[in-house]
């Protein structure tokens, strides 16, 4: 593969992250010191970076250059549809900003739909990372959400939500945290200058944060869990 065709992957992959809200054209430019304007006729197809320019935004990105080689763009009818989110360890999920093709377990095509739109509710510190990933519940978590039947079920979540502000008004968040290099689901309610993270199911023990009142709730949270998925 010639250094044209990895240009254009690279910027479908570009039109790609920013299409699902993961990253902003200015914030391409201020991760990799280009232009704003430079970025924009990049994306726009209107000439070639140079081949440090190019590899400053796979860098950004965190693309090894093994993804430019084994990505794909998928059909034109699903892609404007779906998003396709790559289903990881539990530890890729929490410390991983990018996914590299490696660490994927399967891919997953979710509806639009079924998806939050871009929003201002993001950890500063993860404005780069891919925003929408999944891990399978295991046995632990199943039984911590009080449902038996999780075991095996896949949550999705959106590692850009970090607020303890409420997305329906109607229910709890439930938030992905990190248990060491598990995640843990959980629900969260701030109670003065301490987090109190507690499981559905009311055998599993809460646990209490002290936080500073100046430290961000967002810095104890790797996402809100989106959906969860039972597949056969």
């Amino acid at each position: 593969m010639n250094f044209s065709q990895t240009h254009e992957r690279l910027r479908l992959v570009c039109l790609g992250r920013i299409q699902r809200g993961e990253v902003t054209n200015a914030e391409l430019s201020r991760l990799t010191g280009l232009s704003k304007s430079h970025v924009s006729k990049f994306l726009h197809g209107q000439g070639q970076l140079s081949f440090r320019a190019a590899d400053c935004i796979r860098k950004a990105l965190h693309l090894g250059v093994e993804d430019l080689v084994t990505f794909s763009q998928p059909p034109d009818s699903r892609s404007v549809h779906y998003v396709k989110i790559p289903l990881v360890s539990h530890s890729a999920a929490l410390f991983e900003p990018e996914i590299g093709s490696a660490a994927v377990e399967i891919w997953l095509w979710v509806s639009n739909k079924d998806l939050p739109a871009p929003g201002p509710r993001r950890f500063s510190s993860r404005q780069s990372w891919r925003r929408f990933i999944a891990v399978r519940i295991d046995h632990d978590g199943a039984l911590s959400m009080g449902q038996p039947a999780n075991v095996g079920a896949i949550a999705v979540i959106d590692r850009h939500y970090s607020s303890l502000r409420l997305y329906d008004p109607d229910r709890p968040n439930l938030y992905a945290i990190a248990d060491g290099n598990h995640v843990a689901l959980r629900y969260i309610d701030r109670v003065g200058n301490h987090l109190v993270i507690r499981p559905a199911n009311m055998a599993f023990p809460a646990s209490l944060i002290e936080i500073n009142a100046d430290t961000s709730a967002g810095q104890y949270i790797a996402g809100r869990v989106v959906i969860i998925q039972h597949r056969s």
